[in-house]
Formats: structure tokens, sequence, C-alpha cells
């Protein structure tokens, strides 16, 4: 599968960002290649390249194995504030942190595989892929969680990641004024509360086939892992925060 990323779609989907996006570099957005460098230098990993795609949907994703690249989208951007880019893009660079590229191919793929197999095998396959399936949009929500840490390591804010949380859920630039983070959290608190059996199950059942995690589940996932104290304890290893801007 590795040698399939590297010369083959890895390679394929490299040469569309060149041909379609805009790279990022010192003289072209340079705050954005600024965050690049910052959360690379932060999470010690080599500093990838990052494009802007014009889509105004707000989204990023992170593509490649061996030659690992960025892309944000020009609706992502006009979403978010600086501080909240820098902890998209910290985001992102988590994805390459814990080399999540390789399974997120396989991840985004499974259904068009198991429906091969499934053809091969008289059904068979498909039924035994279901469970495949299912475990890995189970692996691909878990390591959004994990590069949602590596974005908060990088902007080193809790509020900035919630606000992220908050914009994605259902923020507009022109009523961002507005937007009021304690009502958001409450919300969070509200989402957290319901216990009832059925609730659960259907919980279960709203995500099983996602593969991002709802934005209110991330925000309360990150909101543990610092109340648990292990986010301030990676940051008295000696983490600084860098300068944004």
């Amino acid at each position: 599968m590795r040698k399939v990323m590297e010369y083959g779609l890895e390679r394929i989907f490299y040469l569309e960002n060149i041909a379609g996006n805009v790279r990022v570099t010192e003289k072209m957005f340079p705050r954005l290649f600024r965050y690049g460098r910052w959360g690379s230098q932060i999470l010690a990993i080599d500093e990838p390249e990052i494009y802007v795609a014009q889509n105004p949907i707000p989204n990023a994703w992170t593509y490649g194995d061996t030659r690992p690249f960025v892309v944000l989208t020009s609706g992502l951007l006009d979403l978010l504030d600086e501080e909240e880019r820098f902890y998209v893009v910290g985001h992102e660079l988590g994805h390459i942190k814990c080399s999540h590229a390789l399974y997120t191919l396989v991840a985004d793929n499974i259904a068009t595989i198991i429906s091969a197999i499934g053809q091969a095998t008289l059904g068979v396959g498909s039924i035994l892929g279901m469970g495949l399936e299912l475990a890995l949009f189970d692996w691909r929500r878990k390591a959004e969680l994990s590069a949602d840490r590596a974005g908060l390591l990088c902007v080193q804010s809790e509020e900035v990641a919630m606000r992220v949380f908050m914009k994605l859920a259902g923020g507009t630039q022109k009523l961002s004024k507005e937007m009021d983070l304690d009502e958001f959290l409450r919300q969070i608190r509200a989402y957290e509360m319901t216990n009832e059996a059925l609730d659960k199950a259907y919980k279960v059942f709203i995500t099983a086939f996602r593969s991002h995690p709802f934005p209110i589940l991330r925000a309360a996932h990150l909101d543990r892992w610092i109340t648990t104290g292990a986010y301030g304890d990676l940051l008295l290893r000696g983490s600084k925060p860098l300068g944004g801007g």
C-alpha cells in the first residue's frame, strides 16, 4: 500500500495541487507559511508544503506519506481568524506527526475496496468487510481527535480551539461577532448529559459511518484531555508558544 501511495496516488494528487491550487510560500500567504513553520518546529516534523484551494466549503486535509502536503480551502480561511487558522494548520500537521496518511487513504476508499471484494466472493466479502469498514471509520475519527491535540499544542489556547469547533459547527463570517463561546460550551455539556440508553444508542448510530466526529464531540474530547492534566504535562516538558500574527 505504501508503494501504491508513493508511486501512484501521492504523485497524482501532488501534481493536481501544483496545477490547481496556490502554494503557500514566504511571499505567497506569508502568515500561513509562518504557521506551517512554527507548527512544524513545535511538533518536531519536517516542514510540509501547504496549498490553498479555491473552494467555498470550509475544509482542510493532509495527503501523502513520503511527501506529505496540507491543503486549506478558501472557505475555511474566510471563516476563521488568524489564531484559528494556526490551530487548523497545527491540526493538519498533527496528521503528519502521527503518520495518518496511509491508513486514511484506506479508510476513505474502503467502501470501494469492499464492493470489489464482494463481487469477487459472491457477497461474502461484503458481509465480512462491514466490520472492517466500521473499524476503519472508528480509527479515522480517533485520528482526528489526535490531530486536534496537536493543533492545541501549536496554538496553546483552549479558547481558540473551541472557537474553531464552534465555527465549524455553525459559524459565518458576517455573524461571527454574535457568536458566544460560553453558550457553545453549555451546548457541549447538554450533549454530554444525555445519558439515557436510547440516546447513547442513537449517538453510536449517527457517528458510525462518519469520517470526522461532530464538532461538539471534538470540543468535548479536547476539553476532557485538558482537564485530565495531560495537556499541561506536555507543556511543562518545555514547549513554548511561538508568536503569531
